[in-house]
């Protein structure tokens, strides 16, 4: 799956839960931190911050993705070339 691809499935999916309760938006996604382009993101930290990102890829920046997806997303690398991962904690990388 690319990137684009699972970006698309997390808008429907938020879309789709927006019609029900809060704990509906939440049932079967999790936070996943450092995926989300800057001002893509839907929390910081433990807030809930939608848009607040400033960079890409941001490490205490998160996104609701579903279930089991969040580590195997694929993400571009780092510009050392080390592999970037998404994580279910919040990063110390890519920091503002």
């Amino acid at each position: 799956m690319t990137f684009k691809t699972i970006g698309a499935a997390v808008v429907i999916g938020l879309t789709a839960a927006a019609a029900g309760d809060s704990r509906a938006q939440t049932d079967g996604m999790e936070k996943c931190y450092g995926i989300s382009r800057a001002g893509e993101n839907d929390g910081i930290g433990r807030a809930d911050i939608p848009g607040g990102a400033t960079l890409d890829f941001q490490g205490d920046a998160w996104t609701w993705t579903p279930e089991g997806t969040c580590l195997t997303m694929p993400l571009p690398q780092q510009t050392d070339g080390t592999p970037r991962r998404g994580s279910l904690l919040p990063l110390k990388r890519d920091l503002p």
